[in-house]
């Protein structure tokens, strides 16, 4: 046996050719072996000098070395539909332990090696304002849904090859809606606009710059050959572009949804799915509710 070196991660470039499609893409051909338990090395067996298929043999058995792209707020919306609320350092754990499971195959050994965790989220607006009706000034850097954000992205960045992508929530675009629920029963007729109360609205938070740096780090993944599999965990069609142009750089495209329904165009443009958290157990009293 021959050792077959280390990769060198950063920022250079790999020098094995890319592998075959990973567990969980379409057209995959089984997995060629076992990596060894830490995933540092993998061996080969000794091919003769003029042996034309030692070639094949190294290409086929190089190791898959993954990045894991998080989009955060998909992220935390499926985990609370699946696993139900939870405090923020266990939300962060379970983030980081789902994207350790993509390096495993369906029996759980190590098959890839892992380049790093992306996470794509903004931090918590610092918005100060009026409630729509009773007009009662808020602070909404200070509510406790902002300081759970804020615990949580602590957490992330003190867990192992997490990268926090950051983007913003820009103060001057903030918005009052009504919620779905409540406009229906406007329309419906089931409630009157004199009964309204401040309940009754949300704040419109939207990101800005998330999608981007999402979109700029698979190209920059891609053409710099730093990794040969991209695992994405999103239901965003706005990312189709980016899978796209990694596929056609050669990288295995994997999208797990997290049980989430995509789109038909999101599906045809990447290599397979693969969910590595339990199926959600429909609850009747959150069913058909969405803000």
């Amino acid at each position: 046996m021959a050792p077959y070196g280390p990769l060198i991660e950063g920022n250079n470039k790999l020098t094995t050719t890319p592998s075959s499609s990973a567990l969980g893409s379409k057209s995959s051909p089984p997995h060629p072996g076992k990596a060894e338990s830490e995933g540092d090395s993998f061996s080969v067996p000794t091919a003769l000098p003029n042996d034309s298929r030692s070639g094949d043999l190294l290409r086929h058995l190089s190791p898959v070395v993954t990045a894991v792209l998080v989009d955060a707020e998909f992220f935390l919306k499926r985990s609370r539909y699946i696993f139900g609320p939870q405090p923020p350092d266990v939300a962060a754990s379970k983030l980081h332990r789902l994207a350790l499971e993509h390096l495993n195959d369906d029996k759980g050994r190590r098959v890839a090696r892992l380049y790093r965790i992306f996470v794509y989220d903004a931090p918590p607006a610092a918005w100060k304002g009026h409630k729509p009706l009773s007009k009662e000034p808020m602070d909404i850097f200070f509510s406790p849904t902002a300081q759970w954000r804020r615990e949580f992205h602590e957490t992330l960045r003190g867990l192992r090859k997490v990268a926090l992508r950051m983007g913003e929530v820009p103060t001057n675009q903030v918005r009052w809606q009504i919620r779905v629920p409540v406009l229906k029963d406007l329309m419906d007729g089931a409630k009157r606009w004199t009964e309204l109360t401040d309940d009754d609205f949300r704040l419109d938070l939207r990101q800005k710059g998330v999608d981007m740096r999402l979109g700029l780090d698979i190209a920059a993944l891609a053409f710099k050959q730093q990794v040969n599999q991209i695992v994405l965990i999103s239901g965003d069609v706005d990312f189709v572009p980016a899978a796209k142009l990694a596929r056609r750089e050669g990288i295995d495209f994997i999208l797990d949804p997290m049980w989430a329904t995509i789109r038909s165009d999101l599906y045809e443009h990447v290599d397979g799915l693969r969910t590595v958290c339990p199926k959600p157990v429909a609850r009747p009293e959150v069913t058909g509710k969405s803000e």
